[in-house]
Formats: structure tokens, sequence, C-alpha cells
């Protein structure tokens, strides 16, 4: 088992795909680079989706988030980049991803995007 950051996300099928439930992912320890400065900037990266026949793996969504702590984004443009890795992998009913980052400069950045 890989404990490096990946881009790969993994999945398993849905143990009740008759059925719409919301599956709940808070992941407090989120970094990625400032495209600007170089510095990290942190989040935390708040998951909600329905699955539809797919769901996302935890293990590799967390290396996953990993692979961003070398990468600069702009916070609007990693929120949107997850949400779209995550649909493409899972092809959920609906999903939304929240960052949620720290106070840089005086200003706290919320973004969410939302799939459909």
């Amino acid at each position: 088992m890989s404990t490096q950051p990946s881009e790969q996300l993994d999945t398993f099928p849905n143990p009740a795909p008759e059925r719409d439930f919301e599956v709940r992912f808070d992941c407090p320890e989120f970094t990625c680079l400032c495209p600007k400065t170089g510095q990290p900037d942190f989040a935390t990266i708040r998951i909600r989706y329905v699955p539809d026949r797919l769901c996302v793996e935890l293990k590799s969504l967390k290396l996953y988030l990993w692979s961003y702590r070398s990468e600069g984004a702009f916070h609007e443009a990693v929120t949107n980049r997850i949400l779209t890795d995550l649909v493409a992998a899972t092809r959920p009913r609906r999903m939304t991803v929240e960052g949620d980052f720290w106070v840089r400069g005086g200003i706290k950045t919320v973004v969410e995007a939302s799939y459909p």
C-alpha cells in the first residue's frame, strides 16, 4: 500500500445503491501552495455526496488530497478541481465540495462547488 501522495482516486461498489444516503468527509489538514507567493495555504475540505454505483475509498482520498501540498493553486481553482476529480471517479447522484481556507492577509475564504 502506498503512503505517498497520489492523484488516483480508488472506489468501491455502493453497498446500498437502491437508496439515497449522504456521505460526509471533513478533511481538516488540507494544504496547498499560494501560486503567487509559494506560501502554504491551509484549509478544511468538506465533501458531501450521495453515491450512485460507486463510493470513494478513504485512503486514496487522503493520498489524493495530500498530493496538493506541493502544488500552487488558487482557492477557487483547487476546490473546483477536487469536485471535478471526485465526480469523474464516482459519478455521484450529487456532490458538494467546500474549501474553508484559513485567514490570509486578514481575509477568510470559503469556496463551495456543487454537482450537478
